[in-house]
């Protein structure tokens, strides 16, 4: 490769490293503006099971659920164990596993089986990339001053996510759901350790950790080492039996191969489809409804909740438009999804008691995409995490050691996810000009510098380290999120348990909930233990 071909792939790849525990970024992505024939026919012959026709969600069931991610997910699943019938309601497509077949699209390359309806999207380089419009399993929602990346798929966010799954420490955690009622002690005693053993979550072994798919992980605990600090291993959802078949060479390379924000096409990480959602329809009570994307939620005069759905192919084609009704209502579209529901319904006075905090106390949980080079020394960078350092001389600063994504080289780029404990938050509004949720964002400049200077410390103790990669990307990056957090939050938008303040048998069950922040961790695991909390009183109290 000559010095051009190489400074083009290495800002590919430094651009890409903002993928986060739920994305991964097209910053040279080859595509066309709309999913021609050929492309749309080559997704048929690669996944021809997310053509299959769509069953349509019945008329009248007893509960909804609207989202399939970890708040949507658990809350069918008990509510379906406890003998309740469920319909869980989710726009993206169900897509499957196999151990050799290219499921999905390659984090660094993606075609339209990557992003959720797109015709262009640019990633934190700043330069607009065409890609093909399909319904793809990732949406990147642009506000005014960062772009909010989410699932879009049957299992939301655990599909594009990069498995992380920790607790906060409990003075994070009482500075963050301080006055919301979520009482730390029950949190950690019961609820973090039920969603822990649903999930199989557990730390990267050894062996992995020691092959050649890891030398950027190892690079990365021996530089903070270096600097001081002294790496934590970390849980992650990991099935780490499929890992070793990568590295065996018995499976099609995914986790090993630098992907998984779009999706890992062996069944590598432990999703939703495979646990939660699983045992929910396996109860005979629940049934995931594919391609229903809820256009907006109301009440009729008998206090009946409404959905009016679009059911919608990958393609994109309205299949039909109708209005399902239900006793109870379980919002978990995630933190934009679930909010936009609820303001437009505010706004429209669809429904007419929701109060004043509905679309505020929202954050990014203060994540940065964070980056060094060089260091060269492997073929690959695989995806799963290993470590977490966490700095608390100022502002408090958590990096986890992260990865290039879906390259077939390692460029000798060394990449971190950020996250820091700010108070930064924005708030939602719905603009009834344009019928559509805007944001109202700050920034977070403070976390920038306190992220900066983190990386900064590292990179001076290691020889031949510098931060960035200039022009294509920034030493710290806060263009984005992948942890949207907020808009409903407990104890204020909800009571203590996620029940809508002014709607009996309304529920938010999701990030939402969550006020902005989960102590500089990344969300998913609190996100589920609190859902799990959530669902036990709902179901206890019948209401």
């Amino acid at each position: 490769m000559d010095r051009r071909q190489f400074l083009v792939r290495a800002g590919a790849a430094s651009a890409a490293i903002a993928g986060s525990a739920a994305v991964g970024a097209l910053p040279f992505g080859a595509g066309t503006a709309s999913a021609t024939w050929d492309a749309v026919s080559r997704y048929k012959r690669l996944v021809p099971e997310i053509f299959a026709p769509l069953k349509s969600a019945p008329d009248f069931i007893d509960s909804v659920v609207i989202g399939s991610g970890f708040g949507g997910a658990i809350s069918a699943y008990r509510l379906a164990k406890a003998g309740v019938d469920v319909a869980v309601l989710e726009r993206g497509s169900r897509w499957p596993n196999h151990p050799t077949r290219e499921i999905f699209a390659n984090d660094a390359f993606p075609d339209g089986r990557g992003f959720w309806r797109r015709t262009q999207f640019t990633g934190v380089t700043g330069i607009p990339q065409s890609v093909d419009s399909f319904g793809g399993v990732l949406d990147a929602t642009d506000f005014d001053g960062i772009s909010v990346w989410r699932g879009a798929a049957v299992g939301g966010g655990s599909v594009v996510y990069t498995g992380v799954s920790i607790e906060p420490e409990k003075r994070f955690f009482d500075r963050v759901f301080a006055g919301t009622g979520v009482d730390h002690a029950e949190m950690h005693n019961v609820f973090y350790p039920r969603a822990r053993t649903n999930l199989a979550v557990s730390p990267m072994p050894d062996d992995i950790y020691n092959s050649q798919a890891f030398h950027h992980s190892r690079a990365w605990d021996d530089h903070v080492r270096r600097a001081g600090y002294t790496p934590q291993k970390i849980d992650g959802i990991w099935r780490w039996s499929v890992v070793r078949d990568e590295l065996a060479g018995r499976s099609r390379a995914s986790a090993t191969a630098s992907l998984s924000n779009l999706g890992n096409s062996n069944g590598a990480k432990y999703d939703l489809g495979q646990n939660y959602l699983k045992w929910a329809e396996a109860t005979g009570r629940a049934t995931v409804y594919p391609g229903h994307e809820v256009l907006d939620i109301g009440q009729d005069a008998g206090g009946r909740y409404t959905i009016h759905v679009n059911k919608v192919a990958p393609t994109g084609e309205v299949l039909s438009t109708r209005t399902i009704s239900c006793n109870r209502l379980f919002l978990a579209a995630g933190s934009v999804g679930t909010t936009e529901l609820l303001l437009k319904a505010q706004a429209t006075t669809m429904l007419k008691n929701l109060n004043e905090h509905v679309g505020h106390g929202w954050g990014t949980n203060g994540d940065a995409a964070i980056v060094r080079k060089f260091d060269f020394g492997g073929l690959t960078q695989g995806a799963p995490s290993r470590s977490r350092i966490l700095d608390e001389r100022g502002m408090p600063v958590t990096l986890e050691n992260w990865y290039v994504p879906g390259l077939p080289a390692d460029l000798g780029l060394i990449g971190s996810l950020g996250m820091v404990l700010d108070d930064t938050r924005g708030s939602f509004y719905y603009d009834r000009a344009s019928a559509k949720m805007k944001l109202r964002w700050p920034g977070q400049r403070e976390a920038n510098e306190a992220m900066r200077a983190v990386n900064n410390r590292i990179a001076a103790a290691t020889p031949f380290q510098s931060v960035g990669f200039a022009p294509f990307s920034p030493d710290v990056n806060t263009s984005f999120t992948a942890h949207p957090l907020g808009g409903a939050v407990i104890g204020k938008a909800t009571d203590a348990y996620g029940r809508v303040v002014g709607h009996r048998g309304l529920y938010v069950m999701d990030g939402a909930a969550i006020p902005g922040s989960t102590g500089t961790v990344n969300p998913s695991l609190t996100i589920a233990a609190l859902a799990e909390r959530n669902i036990e009183a709902i179901i206890s109290a019948a209401g």
